[in-house]
C-alpha cells in the first residue's frame, strides 16, 4: 500500500468540511480527485501530507501513519499545493538549489537540478527570477520544487492550473511517466485531464466520497440508467411531437433542428426515432448515441 485514507473526518469549528472518507491508492497508480469548489479536495490532501491533523480518522503512507511520522512521510512525498508559495526575489535555479538543501541532497543538487528543469520545461526561462515568470511557469516551477528529492509519493493539486494548451500536454506526459513508478494523487477540474492520464477516479462531493473507480469503468455503458440520442431533423418541430414516441423522456432543442432525446437504457430507440420521422413527413439528417462521459458522471453526482 502507498496511501491508506481511513475514516477521516475534518471539521472548522461547525463546518464538515470532510466526512468519515476512506480509500487506497497504490504504487504505480495516477488517482484523480475531483470534486466541486469546496467539496474538501484541498483539505484533505493537507491532511495526506502531515500539513493539517484530521479532527478523526487516520492517514497511513507507506504502513506510517501520518500524525505519528509527519517528517518521514515529508521525506517521501512531493507536495504541490493550490496555491503555489514560491520565492519570487529567487532565481529558478537558486531556489530549487535551496529547496535541494533543504533534503540534504546538495552533493548531486547540481547535476540532478538540471535534470529536474529538463523534466518541467523549465529551461528557456531557468535564468529569470520567479517573479519575472509568468503564471504557468511558475505552476512549473511548484512542480520541479515537489520533484527535487524523487520522492516515492506525489500530491499535486491543480498541477496544470495557468499552463497553456501545449503546456498542459507536456505536464501530462510528464505525470503519466512518473506514475509508472510512484504513486501520484491530484486534483483538478479538467476532466480531459482525468480521463487522459488517471487510472482511478475518486470523485468527493460536500466532504463525502461519492464514487471511487478505475477510470475505464466509471462511465461504462452498464452504469447508464438512460441513454441520450442526438438527432437532426430537415424541419422544425414542437417538442410535443416527440413526445408521441414510446418511451420518451426529456427533450432538447440545442439548436436549429437538433434535439437531445433522452429515453431509459436498454432498448435502443434510433428505430422508433426514426419510423417516427417517417410517419411525421420527416428527414433524418443525422442520429447518433451521444456517450456518456466524465463530465456527464461528475454533474450527475455532485448537482445540487
Amino acid at each position: 500500500m502507498s496511501i491508506v485514507v481511513q475514516g477521516i473526518t475534518k471539521l472548522y469549528g461547525e463546518q464538515k468540511a470532510l466526512d468519515n472518507v476512506s480509500f487506497e491508492i497504490h504504487k504505480g497508480e495516477v488517482a484523480g480527485f475531483i470534486g466541486p469548489n469546496g467539496a474538501g479536495k484541498s483539505t484533505l490532501m493537507k491532511i495526506i501530507t502531515g500539513y493539517i491533523p484530521p479532527t478523526k480518522g487516520e492517514v497511513f503512507v507507506n504502513d506510517m501513519n501520518v500524525t505519528e511520522h509527519s517528517i518521514d512521510i515529508r521525506k517521501i512525498t512531493g507536495y504541490l499545493p493550490e496555491h503555489n508559495p514560491l520565492y519570487s526575489d529567487m532565481y529558478i535555479i537558486e531556489y530549487l538549489q535551496y529547496v535541494a538543501g533543504l533534503y540534504g541532497i546538495r552533493k548531486k543538487s547540481r547535476e540532478w537540478i538540471t535534470g529536474i528543469i529538463a523534466k518541467t520545461g523549465l529551461e528557456a526561462e531557468k535564468s529569470k527570477k520567479i517573479g519575472a515568470l509568468s503564471k504557468g511557469y511558475r505552476q512549473r516551477v511548484g512542480l520541479a520544487q515537489a520533484l527535487i528529492h524523487d520522492p516515492e509519493i506525489l500530491i499535486l493539486d491543480e498541477p496544470t492550473s495557468g499552463l497553456d494548451p501545449n503546456q498542459i500536454i507536456e505536464i501530462r506526459n510528464l505525470i503519466s511517466e512518473l506514475g509508472k513508478e510512484k504513486t501520484v494523487m491530484l486534483s483538478t477540474h479538467i476532466m480531459q485531464e482525468v480521463e487522459a492520464i488517471c487510472d482511478r477516479v475518486i470523485i468527493i462531493d460536500k466532504g463525502r466520497i461519492v464514487a471511487d473507480e478505475e477510470s475505464a469503468k466509471i462511465s461504462s455503458p452498464g452504469k447508464e440508467t438512460f441513454q441520450t440520442i442526438m438527432v437532426e431533423f430537415d424541419k422544425k418541430i414542437k417538442s410535443d411531437l416527440l413526445k408521441s414516441i414510446p418511451g420518451i423522456g426529456e427533450t432538447v432543442n440545442t439548436e436549429g433542428n437538433i434535439w437531445l432525446i433522452q429515453a431509459p437504457a436498454g432498448k435502443d430507440i434510433r428505430e422508433d426515432i426514426f419510423e417516427f420521422a417517417v410517419s411525421s413527413g420527416l428527414k433524418v439528417l443525422m442520429m447518433q448515441r451521444k456517450e456518456k462521459k466524465l463530465e456527464d458522471v461528475f454533474r450527475d453526482l455532485t448537482k445540487q
